[in-house]
């Protein structure tokens, strides 16, 4: 068989070799036009502006006359960790934590059982004291009687030893008795002088005891709330060791009445600070409220480690929510406010004004938008606003507002936060 090409195969036309150029050609000029669109599209997408945000906020108009501030802890001056001298085990505790006392009243007793032994032993001697007192005042009676006696005799004999009826000797004799009689009075009285003075040792013995036996029994030094509980039933109280297992402190009572706040100034800042000066205070764990109060006293001391002052601020009127220990902020001002400038305005950077409208941030399922609200401004407050919205319920302290770019916004216009 021959293989030389049929004349059929050699009348077909050969496309492929044309095609390939050709494709090559179509992706040449489509690439650079779907980059172009591309491009295009990118251009001509709806910018998202990125903003900076603040916040609206209540403030009080009493700020303008803030000229320091400073951070300190609510603290009672009044305040005693209440123990007792006597050494024991605590059998009864009367109160707990928050329970409020008078003074004197009783939180806690000791076993006191050798104490009541000992207090039974200078009952007794007081009585043995007294019964032996009463026998020498008793020999004393019985030697001023024979005193008495013996001096009625002596002056008889003398009248009848003058009538010459007695001897002298008779007359001596009967001076001799009187003698005696006067020594045994004073013996007499000595021995009820010794008598009275065992009667007082022996008292005053009792008063020990008597005193021993109130250390079993402590109570309250003044009126105040309890605080803390150091000890509890059962456990030893020795306030003058520190052996293991043992408790010093029962209790730890404060006089709520006598609240103040501590707060450090920096020696640099002490020129700001006199005493008397009105301050308002704020409470972390009370951030709606604002106290009056006024500088109480300087300490005359600097602490050297932080180069700061303490000064005690008085409270113009006690809250019962105020609390030992609560962190605190103090305002010094230049001038007491009066009622209405401690009323909170609602404020707004001043920057965030844009005219009379602010933009509020919101967001919803595809992101952020702003919000435009008419305001009217009011009060400047330093680098804040005092603003009246028109819709009253539209801002409120704590909201966020963006800062109006150079380009402006528009209201339900997307934007996106600027990074911190």
């Amino acid at each position: 068989m021959s293989d030389a090409p049929s004349p059929t195969g050699l009348l077909k036309i050969d496309r492929s070799a044309g095609a390939k150029p050709m494709r090559k050609r179509l992706w040449r000029w489509a690439l650079p036009a779907l980059l172009v669109l591309g491009a295009g599209a990118w251009l001509l997408r709806p910018r998202v502006p990125e903003v900076q945000t603040v916040s609206a906020a209540l403030t009080p108009p009493s700020v303008q006359y803030q000229q320091l501030t400073a951070s300190g802890y609510v603290v009672a001056q009044r305040r005693a960790a209440v123990t007792t001298k006597a050494t024991g085990r605590l059998l009864e505790l009367h109160v707990r934590e928050g329970s409020r006392v008078k003074a004197g009243s009783l939180l806690a007793k000791l076993d006191g059982a050798d104490v009541r032994a000992q207090l039974a032993v200078a009952q007794a001697a007081v009585g043995q004291a007294q019964a032996l007192a009463q026998q020498t005042l008793a020999q004393l009676r019985q030697a001023e009687v024979e005193l008495r006696n013996a001096q009625a005799e002596a002056e008889r004999a003398q009248a009848l030893q003058k009538q010459g009826f007695i001897s002298p000797q008779a007359l001596d004799a009967s001076q001799r008795r009187l003698d005696a009689a006067r020594a045994a009075v004073a013996a007499a009285q000595a021995g009820a002088e010794q008598g009275r003075s065992g009667v007082a040792q022996a008292r005053a013995q009792l008063g020990l005891q008597q005193v021993n036996a109130g250390f079993t029994e402590i109570r309250a030094p003044f009126d105040g709330v309890v605080l803390a509980k150091n000890a509890n039933v059962g456990d030893l109280i020795t306030p003058f060791s520190n052996a293991a297992g043992s408790q010093g402190a029962v209790l730890t009572l404060a006089d709520l009445s006598t609240l103040e706040v501590e707060a450090d100034v920096s020696e640099s800042n002490l020129a700001l600070v006199r005493k008397g000066q009105p301050v308002e205070i704020t409470l972390d764990a009370l951030p709606g409220k604002r106290f009056r109060g006024q500088v109480a006293s300087i300490v005359p001391t600097v602490d050297r480690a932080k180069a700061t002052v303490m000064t005690k601020v008085q409270f113009e009127q006690l809250d019962e929510a105020i609390l030992p220990e609560m962190s605190a902020k103090v305002f010094f001002l230049s001038q007491r406010p009066s009622d209405a400038e401690q009323q909170p305005l609602l404020t707004v950077p001043a920057k965030a004004l844009d005219g009379q409208r602010v933009w509020k941030l919101t967001k919803d399922a595809e992101g952020e938008r702003v919000q435009a609200l008419a305001v009217k401004p009011g009060q400047k407050l330093g680098d804040s606003m005092a603003v009246q919205p028109a819709d009253a319920k539209a801002l409120a302290g704590g909201d966020r507002l963006a800062l109006p770019p150079t380009g402006g916004l528009k209201d339900g216009q997307r934007v996106r936060t600027a990074a911190r």
